[in-house]
């Protein structure tokens, strides 16, 4: 959308002519990709007739009127959208159906098929000093526009493919590059400079084209006098500068670029005709002096520069120089060197007070004035833009400023010739840090042989041809932090000033040139500054007018041999590029989809087709893009029209084979809306017609008693048709009955409808134009009952839900293969057991029966802890439901006695030698096959370890289970008992799984039993790659089946309990994420989506899986992962310390006691609050899913005793020795610094009245270059709390360095500072600190002349 589109000039029309309604028109070109997201917006008087639209229309994107219709875009004033506006009429828009008031849309399309033209040039009747200034579309006559300085760089329909009137080429802004397009203007509208480069000839034997700035610059001037192109590209030239893509978009400034590229082009032109080019047309000479104000000695120093820079507003001063003259004045003007700034006079020898200053000695033939407008503000410390008014002549007399030494002095002078030592600007402030040392390294050389006499003889005669003509004003619009150049430029062929603003180029007059002074254009007293215009010149470029050096351009005959044959080669490359343009406009490109015959699979291609090419021939094409000569005939094969979105064959085109593709496509456009399909058939079928305004049905044959669904069968049928027409149509296509058949909807997702009423149309059963049935037409008794409870719509409804799911399970490991075995004969499931535990089963008896014993145990404990808890019928149901499970458990083991005494004795016995925690090789296994080392927590497995006495059972009693597999409340108890003692303490995970890691739930068996899920399961090979050994299934199930469920499925597979094994959900990335909320269905699930089951328990409800990671206060990386575990809510701080020895002490080697470290907060690096042991997790601790906490090991005994205390790392910083001493914990029972204060003294011996400190910044360790933390850390701040600003220490794990305030600093030599700042500077870089804060840095601007940037990556 252009941009303020609707309130384009809509405004003061309505206004200016009230008394007649007009009427908001809308315009889109939708018949080019590069014009589909332009818009025209014409505001017209109700009476326009419907020809003035069309003409006013035509006018607006330069298209020749009659080759183009117009129909109405998406609105609701008129029904039919498609038939063109009669372009003829005599109608007035109003009568037409245009409604004022309202936004009209249009859409400009092909007429006939052929794309409109464009206008030629000649045609074109615009001004185009006032075409150019507007945006987009131009405002109809009478209408009121306004002018910025700034021109965006959208642009109108043919200005791509149109020369600008003014017969100049524009440059496209590759995104950025605004500063070079004004520089390269700027060049090219340089006669001198054009033609010197245009005798140049490029030798290809010696050099790369791609590489050789000259050779670029060349064809681009070229280009911009020879080309038809109201714009061209800059890419080669910036190629040619080893730029990539990057440097588009890095803004510089336009003088920066001036200077390295004239210092590019003289590296190329060494040892050539051009070689002094850019010295003899820019550069002049001044002398840099100092002269004794004693005896009159003076020494001096002659610089040369490309251009002079000018301050816009002296240092310390709030006035700027109102004209270029007057800062001209103020750069030559000399100052006293006294006081401490007094002049050693060599001949004197002493300090004397002297005269220093700057002379001008030679003028350039191209006078160059950059105009400081940046500066920095010292107040805000931030750069800035001079916007103040500057005014610039027109026509610059320099004989004032030129040197002529009007007193001889007989003193004897020094001088030093700096040549081109000093090549570019001079500035005077670092003129005068040259002068001012004592030593006088830049004099002694003795003056030339010239007498005083020759030397204002020779400045006299230059001195009467000083007169400058501008020629290029290069403006600068924004800020300091960005903005957009543009270039004024006079031509010296016609004396006409005319505006290069990237793509547009039009013409000026000296009163725009007299905008880009800057400031304000009003008066607004004392705040003028803050108003001013951001719009104002940067750069001046004046050239000397001399008669005899004042060259015009080559006309075409005086080119160069080599320049005709370049300009030769550039038009015939114009000539096929346009070309090629015409054959990319006339060409339709349309999607392309194929079924391969064969393979079964739906190809997808994109057809490209000239629009004059016939059916017949595109079909050809097709044929041979989708690669189907050995698969199928040419003659079986046809072009259909395809809704691919809908599946839908719209139509057939028989007898339109010589047919153009434009007229059948309905033009040449930038998107169609709607597809092709290469249809193929066998050679013994014939192709169906396909006639629009039919419906396409797939039709799924149901067998009730196989329970099957058969592929679908393709009819076509029309809207209009009754049901028993319908069936009498299917009846033909499949031979089955119509009498019997039940015809089945699926309209959208799971809406599944019977259709039971022969009379009603398709139409009014909802069909569309791709449809989806069932039929079914058996005699079964199945179709006299209700449709909802009969077969047919439950095998629908598992069919609609059933989706396919690859799962791959656990590698085999040692001790597994136990396990499953005895898994497998104890739950009495024998229908799908794996081979390999069939075999295992025999020989494992012993291990068998303890397996059951724990497994038979652990139910009975359910049992009797539910008999104890139970309240209503929720709990005698649940009992019940636990205690058929007993049994089921129970039956085939026949091994122990069922009493619930007997059953706790004998488990006691057996948990010493049973407890599957203590089975060290399944343990490692688990872990190896996992990466997850969570084996133990509250609610561990079926018992915790027998080394723990706090052994627990989460036991929930079993809701009420619903269809949808939910809990009839959300609120469940659970209890934990200690076994061994028969002590009892509530453990309260009574509130609702709102989506933390709480994943398991005791009930979510009885839950996924509760409804019938389909679950079918069978072996699949996976693809190579996948992993040898690894086993898949491949799953078809319901994915309204609860995460618990499909867990419980898959264990007879696994071999484990379903609490024993997590499920991963594989993402097209190969990206895995564990599904932990049993409650939740596998909606989310697609069709063919990957599980992966890994081994090891999986959380229960109320746990949460955290990360332990060792805090190293004192280690190069303070950070150590060490293991995954689980803590649960209810938990003490203490009881999860318990729960953590053992699995320190066998998976990371440490073997610590419960008092030997500390549990506390993490928060990415920085240690936070110390957890006391009495803590409780989710009451006084917020835990949440993947919780990470550090754990630290103490030296002594722990300190922190209380939430009142605060512990924090102090860090002494010894500056006498240059060196940090290591972090020691100091504990404050307050928040007082005094406090802190006494305890630094005591642990350091430091003085208390000598202690300072101040806080760490960043990230722990805070660490800082030693060379900065003397002075660039806040030292002693001026409070007497810690909470208070600017410290605002309030939690535990603060940094504090402290220091001696009576110790020096130690003196450095250089080479110890440059040593030092190596050295810190690699170990800062190695933690991930920096060195020193920088903000981000501007990238320098650079020409690499090979035509690469440097390889070495330490160069900036």
């Amino acid at each position: 959308m252009v941009p303020s589109e609707e309130n384009q000039l809509v405004p003061k029309e309505v206004e200016s002519a009230a008394e007649e309604p007009r009427v908001l028109c809308i315009i889109q070109d939708t018949t080019n990709s590069k014009t589909v997201n332009e818009r025209v917006t014409l505001n017209l008087p109700a009476s326009t007739p419907l020809k003035r639209l069309f003409e006013d229309v035509a006018s607006k994107v330069g298209y020749v009127n009659g080759t183009f219709d117009l129909v109405w875009g998406n609105g609701d004033n008129v029904t039919d959208t498609q038939t063109p506006i009669d372009q003829n009429s005599d109608k007035t828009i109003l009568d037409a159906g245009f409604e004022p008031g309202k936004k009209n849309f249009l859409h400009l399309t092909d007429k006939d098929g052929e794309q409109p033209h464009i206008m030629p040039e000649e045609s074109g009747t615009t001004d185009d000093s006032v075409q150019d200034r507007f945006i987009g579309p131009l405002p109809r006559e009478g209408s009121v526009g306004c002018t910025n300085d700034y021109v965006s760089q959208n642009y109108s329909y043919s200005s791509v493919l149109s020369k600008s009137e003014t017969g100049y080429v524009g440059l496209v802004n590759q995104a950025m590059t605004c500063y070079l397009n004004s520089l390269l203007q700027t060049l090219f509208m340089t006669p001198e400079f054009r033609n010197a480069l245009y005798k140049w000839e490029f030798e290809e034997s010696e050099e790369d084209p791609v590489t050789s700035i000259p050779y670029q610059l060349q064809r681009l001037f070229i280009l911009l006098q020879t080309s038809k192109k109201r714009a061209i590209e800059t890419t080669d030239v910036t190629r040619s500068f080893g730029w990539d893509s990057s440097e588009a978009w890095q803004q510089h400034d336009v003088q920066e670029l001036c200077r390295v590229m004239f210092d590019a082009l003289e590296q190329k032109w060494k040892q050539t005709e051009q070689a002094d080019l850019i010295n003899q047309l820019y550069q002049g000479k001044l002398k840099d002096y100092v002269r004794c104000l004693e005896c009159g000695y003076e020494g001096w120093r002659i610089d040369t520069y490309l251009d002079i820079p000018l301050v816009i507003r002296p240092y310390g001063s709030n006035q700027a120089f109102a004209s270029v003259e007057e800062a001209l004045h103020a750069f030559i003007q000399p100052e006293i060197l006294d006081g401490p700034n007094q002049y050693f006079c060599e001949r004197c020898k002493k300090k004397c007070d002297a005269r220093k200053g700057l002379r001008f000695l030679h003028f350039p033939y191209l006078l160059t004035l950059q105009l400081k407008r940046f500066d920095f503000d010292y107040t805000t410390m931030h750069r800035i833009k001079l916007n103040d008014r500057m005014t610039f002549p027109e026509e610059l007399d320099m004989n004032v400023f030129i040197d002529v030494e009007d007193e001889k002095s007989p003193q004897t002078e020094s001088c030093t010739d700096s040549g081109a030592e000093n090549e570019g600007s001079c500035h005077s402030d670092q003129m005068s840090n040259d002068f001012s040392n004592d030593d006088g390294v830049d004099e002694g050389i003795c003056l030339e042989s010239n007498s005083a006499a020759e030397r204002i003889s020779k400045a006299g005669s230059e001195k009467s041809s000083l007169l400058y003509e501008l020629f290029s004003v290069m403006v600068h619009s924004g800020s300091a932090a960005g903005g957009h150049y543009y270039a004024c430029i006079k031509s010296f062929s016609d004396d006409q000033w005319y505006s290069f603003n990237d793509q547009h180029v039009s013409k000026i007059t000296q009163e725009d040139i007299k905008k880009t002074y800057g400031g304000s254009s009003g008066s607004r007293g004392y705040y003028s500054s803050a108003f001013a215009s951001s719009t104002n010149a940067y750069m001046l470029i004046y050239r000397l007018k001399d008669p005899t050096r004042n060259a015009k351009f080559l006309e075409a005959h005086e080119y160069p041999e080599h320049i005709k044959q370049l300009v030769q080669k550039e038009r015939e490359l114009e000539e096929q590029e346009k070309r090629q343009r015409e054959i990319e406009r006339n060409t339709c490109k349309i999607k392309l989809f194929c079924m391969h015959p064969t393979k079964q699979i739906m190809m997808e291609n994109k057809l490209e087709v000239h629009k004059d090419r016939t059916l017949k021939e595109a079909v050809e094409i097709a044929y041979k893009l989708m690669d189907l000569e050995e698969a199928v005939p040419l003659d079986c094969c046809r072009l259909v029209k395809y809704d691919e979105f809908h599946d839908y064959l719209e139509r057939s085109y028989e007898g339109e084979e010589d047919t153009p593709m434009g007229l059948l496509l309905g033009g040449v456009k930038s998107t169609y809306m709607f597809d092709l399909l290469l249809e193929t058939r066998r050679p013994d079928q014939i192709f169906q017609c396909y006639k629009p305004g039919e419906v396409m049905v797939k039709v799924h044959v149901v067998d009730l008693k196989t329970e099957s669904v058969a592929s679908p069968i393709s009819v076509r049928a029309y809207l209009n048709q009754t049901v028993s027409e319908f069936k009498q149509l299917i009846s033909k296509a499949t031979h089955l009955p119509a009498e019997t058949m039940r015809v089945v909807l699926e309209r959208c997702y799971n809406d599944l409808r019977l259709l039971n009423i022969s009379s009603k149309t398709l139409k009014a059963e909802g069909f569309f134009r791709s449809n989806k049935v069932f039929i079914e037409s058996s005699e079964s008794v199945d179709r006299h009952v209700a449709y909802t409870d009969s077969h047919l719509w439950k095998l629908l409804d598992r069919h609609a839900n059933t989706i396919r799911l690859y799962v791959s399970l656990p590698e085999q490991s040692p001790g597994s293969q136990f396990r499953r075995a005895v898994y497998q004969k104890s739950s009495g499931d024998s229908g799908n057991l794996d081979e390999a535990c069939e075999r295992v089963k025999g020989p494992v008896g012993n291990m068998k029966s303890v397996e059951a014993i724990l497994e038979e145990s652990t139910e009975k404990l359910k049992s009797l802890s539910l008999q104890q808890h139970q309240e209503g019928d929720n709990g005698d149901s649940s009992k019940s439901t636990e205690a058929s499970d007993f049994e089921n458990i129970e039956s085939p083991l026949n091994e122990i006695d069922s009493s619930a005494s007997a059953e706790n004795r004998e488990l006691e016995n057996q948990i010493q030698i049973s407890d599957p925690e203590n089975l060290q090789s399944e343990e490692r296994s688990d872990s190896d096959v996992n990466n997850d080392r969570s084996t133990s927590s509250v609610d561990s497995d079926i018992l915790s370890s027998s080394h723990s006495s706090d052994t627990l059972c989460n036991v929930d009693n079993a809701p009420l289970p619903l269809a949808n597999g939910l809990d009839s409340h959300s609120i469940t108890s659970s209890r934990r008992s200690k076994v061994n003692q028969g002590k009892k303490e509530t453990w309260d995970t009574a509130e609702e799984d709102s989506g933390t890691d709480s994943e398991y739930d005791e009930s979510g068996k009885s839950r996924g039993e509760a409804q019938y899920m389909y679950f079918k399961s069978e072996p699949y090979t996976a693809d190579e790659g996948s992993g040898e050994g690894q086993k898949w299934l491949m799953v078809h199930v319901d994915k309204r089946i609860t995460l618990s469920a499909f867990k419980q499925h898959l264990e007879p597979f696994v071999g484990v309990p379903s609490s024993h094994f997590k499920v991963f959900r594989v993402y097209a990335s190969n990206q895995e994420f564990e599904s932990v909320r049993l409650n939740e269905t596998l909606s989310s699930f697609s069709d063919d989506n990957k599980i992966t089951i890994r081994l090891g328990r999986a959380l229960k409800k109320g746990e949460y899986r955290v990360k332990v990671y060792q805090l190293l206060v004192n280690e190069p990386e303070p950070c150590k992962f060490l293991l995954d575990a689980v803590f649960a809510k209810g938990m003490t701080v203490r009881q999860s310390k318990e729960e953590l020895l053992p699995q320190l002490r066998e998976q990371c080697g440490l073997d610590l006691t419960i008092d030997r470290f500390r549990l506390r907060k993490k928060t990415w690096k920085n240690p936070g609050t110390v957890f006391l042991d009495y803590h409780i997790y989710e009451e006084d601790i917020n835990i949440s899913s993947n919780w990470e906490v550090f754990l630290e090991i103490l030296d002594g005994v722990e300190k922190m005793k209380s939430m009142s205390q605060l512990a924090v790392l102090s860090r002494r910083w010894r500056p006498s020795e240059m060196k940090l001493d290591s972090f020691q914990e100091v504990v404050l029972e307050s928040s007082s610094v005094e406090e802190l204060k006494e305890k630094l003294s005591e642990v350091s011996g430091i003085p208390l009245e000598n202690i300072e400190f101040a806080k760490g910044r960043g990230t722990f360790p805070c660490d800082i270059s030693i060379l900065e933390i003397h002075q660039d850390l806040d030292w002693n701040p001026k409070v007497s709390t810690l909470n208070v600003w600017p410290l605002y220490i309030c939690d535990d794990g603060a940094v504090i360095f402290y220091r001696d305030k009576t110790e020096e600093l130690m003196e450095l030599t250089d080479e110890q500072r440059n040593e030092l700042m190596k050295k810190e500077s690699s170990r800062l870089q190695k933690t991930g600190h920096r060195v020193t804060y920088s903000p981000r840095k501007e990238k320098a601007l650079k020409i690499y002349l090979d035509g690469a940037p440097n390889k070495d990556l330490t160069q900036d």
